[in-house]
C-alpha cells in the first residue's frame, strides 16, 4: 500500500498504523542545509533522518531529528520535537500546537549539527563529543551501538513513517 503521497505540494504520510515505510532521498548529502515546514496531529511521533549510511538500518547508521507533538511539554527532553533523538534535547520546546505548520532548518557542517525551529536556534551539536557507544557526553544512556563521532558524515535524508500522520512542504536542500 502507498504510504506517502504528494498532494498540492504537500508530502503526506497516509494510511493507518500498519508498519513502517520511510521515504528517502536518492542522493546523499554531507554538508547541507535542509529547510522545510512540517505539521503534525495530536500524539504524532515521527522524525527526519539525516546522513543515513544504510536506509535498511537508519536508526544505527544515521541521526534523527525528532518530529512530534510535544507542544506543552514541561521540559525539553531528548525525545521532544527538535531533539537529536535520544542524544541531545533542544534548548527550548518551540513546536507549534498540533495542526499548525512549523518551520525547521537543519544544517550539517562536518562535525556540527544545528537546528532552528520556528525562528529559534534549538540545537548546536558537536558530534565529536559523543565518544562512547550507548552513552551521551552528559553520562545518560542512548540506544546507539556506535558513538555519534563515528556516524556517517555523508548519507541519505528521509522522513520516518512511524504510523502517525505527518505533513511536509516547501522542502529545500542546499549542499554546502
Amino acid at each position: 500500500a502507498v504510504r506517502w503521497a504528494m498532494e498540492d505540494g504537500v508530502l503526506t504520510r497516509k494510511g493507518l498504523k500498519e508498519g513502517r515505510s520511510d521515504i528517502w532521498t536518492k542522493e546523499v548529502y554531507g554538508d547541507f542545509i535542509l529547510d522545510l515546514q512540517f505539521k503534525v496531529t495530536a500524539h504524532t511521533n515521527s522524525g527526519i533522518f539525516i546522513r543515513t549510511g544504510n536506509i535498511i538500518d537508519p536508526v544505527q547508521t544515521g541521526m534523527e531529528i525528532q518530529v512530534a507533538d510535544s507542544n506543552g511539554a514541561a521540559e525539553p527532553g531528548k525525545h521532544v520535537c527538535g531533539a537529536v533523538y535520544d542524544c541531545l534535547a533542544p534548548d527550548k520546546n518551540v513546536v507549534n500546537p498540533p495542526d499548525q505548520w512549523n518551520r525547521c532548518t537543519i544544517a550539517c557542517r562536518a562535525n556540527k549539527i544545528y537546528v532552528v525551529m520556528n525562528g529559534e536556534p534549538i540545537i548546536d551539536m558537536d558530534l565529536d563529543r559523543w565518544t562512547d557507544p550507548g552513552r551521551n557526553p552528559d553520562g545518560t544512556k542512548n540506544k546507539y551501538k556506535n558513538p555519534f563521532k563515528d556516524m556517517p558524515r555523508v548519507g541519505h535524508f528521509g522522513f520516518q513513517d512511524h504510523g502517525h500522520p505527518v505533513w511536509y512542504r516547501n522542502i529545500k536542500v542546499k549542499p554546502l
